[in-house]
Order: structure tokens, then C-alpha cells, then sequence
């Protein structure tokens, strides 16, 4: 096995405020708070059979924010809502979910609900819609709490709700108790979802498009405010985007999805400045640079569509789109190599017997072998 070493020009600037923005925390320690195994999901449809999520692993430890990034239609929300429990009558979820040990998957309706909030809560993207304009927030704080702790005396209740507003950076929490939705701005009432899904202090948040309907001031406040309560609670945290720039503010690690697989996973510095996949490089070229020499170059494109999911490709569902494509992508199932122990890819060009593509090396860094 030959090692091939490669560089790639990259803005020092930028890579030190990603590295001042994240850690490093070193190898996490411990078994995870989750593990995913095999998880695939599909839905039963007029026209057929999607197969939206298929053969998805990772596992994600406390007090560490996972990012899942990709295109719309990718699978990253699917598989969001298929840990929590949350989908369509017509969804088959097979494979394994473990949350500390215990398989959720299978698990009745009536089950999952006493986790969902508990143990596990969501942030989802629109907040004035996810909360009900009927009753204030400290009405609804203190109904998510009175769900998994019904025995919990009243001024216990009205306590935790203040100590909620206050943890999530609302002034004068004992009044805004009596606020309803519409009297707070968009980054408030997404600070007031926050509050929500901790009430009950849960082992994992997942997050789902937290800043898509905020402005970008607004949006680096609630990034900054989710990575805080990560560090300090402890809580385990999935975030959902495709704003790579929202992943790399907040994420010890990144998985890069397409047409419902993983295509790349790895820590935020290796999918940004050592990315192995074509569409993960992809995706990277299609954002604007705005510092240095790099910001004079124009964008390029991601060109073709996403696969149709009801008949999903054999090989790899990036092979239509992908420049540097071979024969074996189209048809065979792709192996899955290890850049280092930190970093996997699903791709047929980091076969150590693949054939050497100069284009391909010069966008990629990083040592490229085989486990």
C-alpha cells in the first residue's frame, strides 16, 4: 500500500478561527450517548417505495455537536426525525438506534413519547410556528416540563421556567413568562425553543435548521448561545443545515450526506481543508470565499439533480454528477476507506488501487490510504 501526500493552499486566517471556534477536544472518552447502526428508511407512496435514508452509522457522544450537511432531499432531516421517533404513518425505519444502551428502535408511539422531550428534544426550523400563539411562553415551558414531571410543585415550575429564560439569555425572565410568541422577535422566540428543549435537561438536542428564518446577525447569536449550553451542560448535539458556514461555527464533527448515504464524515477541519469525496469538494467550491485570493474566483457549481430516491442507484448515488466518476462507481456498491482514524469516505477514488486523477488530488489533503 503507497501513500500519496498532497497539498491544498488553504487561508490561515480562516483556519485558525476554526480551530479558535472548535477545540481541538481531543478523541472523546467513554461510549457514546448514541449509536446508529444500519439505520435505513423508507416511505410507501403512490408512485412507490422512497428510500430516503440507507445504511446510516455514527454514533455521537456528550457534550460533542454533530453536524449533518447536504442538499436538500439528502436524508439529513429524515434521519433527524427517525432518532426522535417523529415520522409519517407510511415510514419503515429498520437497522438500530441506541440511546445509552437501550434500542429504540421498534418502540411504540406511546414509548417514544415518554423520551422525546426527556431525554431527547428537537429544535425545529420555524419557531412562531412551532410554538401555539394561544398561550404564553411560561404556559408552555412550564407544560413541557409538567409532561415527564407531573408531581412538580407549582413555584418549583414557575422557578425552573425563569431559570430556563435566564439560561437561554432572555432579560427579565419573570415577565416575559406572561409574553406570548408574537411579542418576541424571531431570535427571541428561537431562544425560547431552545428553552423548551432543555427544560427537562435531555441527554441529546437535535437541532434542525435552528437559523433558516433568521437574519445573519441573528443567526451567529443563536449559534454561539447553542454552542455555550453544549459546553456547559454537556448535551450531546446533532445540528441539521446545509449552511456549511452554521457547521463549521459549532461542530466537533461533520457528516457529509447524499441521496440518503454518507459520503464523508470527519472532524470540521478535515471535511474543510482535507475533503476526499467530489461532492463534499463540491460543496465546498459553491461557497463564497470572501478573504484573500480565493475570494476572486467564481463559484462553481454543483451540476445535474439529486438521484430519485424510488430507484436509488446500485453504486454511488453521486456518480451521474460526479467529474471524475469511473465505471465501478455506476455499478458496484462503493467500499467504505479510512483517510485516517478520524475520518471515513464512501468513494471509489480513495481506493489505494484506484487510478491517480491529478485534478482530483490537487483538490483534496491529507494522506490517502486504506484500514
Amino acid at each position: 500500500m503507497s501513500d500519496t501526500t498532497s497539498t491544498t493552499t488553504m487561508d490561515d486566517t480562516l483556519r485558525y478561527e476554526l480551530l479558535e471556534a472548535n477545540g481541538p477536544k481531543g478523541a472523546p472518552t467513554g461510549d457514546p450517548v448514541m449509536s446508529v447502526r444500519n439505520l435505513r428508511v423508507s416511505f410507501n407512496t403512490e408512485a412507490g417505495v422512497v428510500h430516503a435514508v440507507r445504511d446510516v452509522n455514527f454514533d455521537l457522544w456528550g457534550g460533542r455537536t454533530l453536524g449533518i450537511v447536504g442538499e436538500s432531499g439528502s436524508g439529513k432531516s429524515v434521519t433527524a426525525l427517525s432518532l426522535i421517533g417523529l415520522l409519517d404513518d407510511n415510514a419503515h425505519v429498520s437497522g438500530s438506534v441506541k440511546l445509552n444502551g437501550e434500542e429504540l428502535i421498534g418502540k411504540s408511539d406511546e414509548e417514544m413519547s415518554k423520551i422525546r422531550g426527556a431525554r431527547i428534544s428537537m429544535i425545529f426550523q420555524d419557531p412562531l410556528s412551532a410554538l401555539t400563539p394561544m398561550f404564553s411562553i411560561g404556559d408552555q415551558l412550564a407544560e413541557a416540563l409538567l409532561i415527564h414531571n407531573p408531581d412538580m410543585p407549582k413555584d418549583e415550575v414557575r422557578k425552573r421556567c425563569i431559570e430556563l429564560l435566564t439560561l437561554v439569555g432572555i432579560t427579565d425572565p419573570e415577565n416575559r413568562l406572561d409574553a406570548y410568541p408574537h411579542e418576541f422577535s424571531g431570535g427571541m422566540r428561537q431562544r425560547v425553543m431552545i428553552a423548551l428543549s432543555l427544560a427537562c435537561k435531555p441527554d441529546i438536542l437535535i437541532a434542525d435548521e435552528p437559523t433558516t428564518a433568521l437574519d445573519v446577525t441573528i443567526q451567529a447569536q443563536v449559534l454561539s448561545l447553542m454552542k455555550e449550553l453544549n459546553e456547559r451542560l454537556g448535551t450531546a448535539t446533532i445540528l441539521i443545515t446545509h449552511n456549511l458556514g452554521c457547521a463549521s461555527s459549532i461542530c466537533d464533527r461533520i457528516i457529509v450526506m447524499y441521496g440518503g448515504k454518507i459520503m464523508e464524515e470527519g472532524t470540521t477541519e478535515e471535511i474543510f481543508y482535507e475533503p476526499h469525496h467530489p461532492y463534499t469538494m463540491g460543496l465546498l467550491n459553491s461557497v463564497p470565499k470572501v478573504t484573500g485570493e480565493a475570494s476572486k474566483e467564481r463559484l462553481v457549481p454543483i451540476l445535474g439533480t439529486p438521484p430519485d430516491m424510488l430507484h436509488p442507484p446500485t453504486g454511488c448515488p453521486f456518480y451521474p454528477r460526479c467529474k471524475y466518476a469511473m465505471k465501478v462507481c455506476a455499478s458496484m456498491p462503493v467500499p467504505e476507506q479510512y483517510i485516517s482514524d478520524t475520518h471515513r469516505v464512501s468513494c471509489f477514488m480513495c481506493h489505494p488501487q484506484a487510478p491517480r486523477n491529478e485534478e482530483y488530488e490537487s483538490q483534496k489533503g491529507g494522506i490517502r490510504h486504506a484500514k
